[in-house]
């Protein structure tokens, strides 16, 4: 999971993502159906900090990322989410915060999901 963290973001929105992300059922069912959470199937969770997730490019040819929570602000509620993430997934691992990371994905289907706290909580 790539985790942008808004300037306005509050710990009800740490607590959403906390909730869905664990819980979350997108993996298939014995019908194909999306059915089951990454609990449901023993996987593992990888939360990645992310800051470009809050750019903006509505207006002019360089984005902007104004939207982004201030790094020394953002790295304790990044590493507070993972803490609690891995309390409930303990095969949970982290990305690591203001460094550069070469992050290679495999996503097995056509399926991207934007989970935004805002519109959840």
């Amino acid at each position: 999971m790539l985790l942008g963290i808004l300037a306005d973001d509050t710990p009800a929105d740490a607590d959403c993502v906390v909730e869905k992300l664990p819980n979350l059922r997108v993996f298939p069912d014995e019908q194909g159906k999306m059915n089951r959470s990454v609990l449901d199937v023993g996987g593992s969770i990888l939360l990645v900090p992310n800051f470009t997730l809050a750019g903006d490019a509505s207006r002019g040819r360089r984005p902007s990322f104004d939207l982004a929570m201030r790094p020394e602000l953002a790295e304790p509620v990044f590493a507070g989410i993972v803490e609690r993430v891995r309390g409930a997934c303990a095969r949970t691992s982290a990305g690591v915060f203001r460094t550069h990371m070469d992050v290679e994905i495999v996503n097995d289907g056509p399926v991207t999901i934007v989970l935004d706290s805002a519109k959840v909580r």
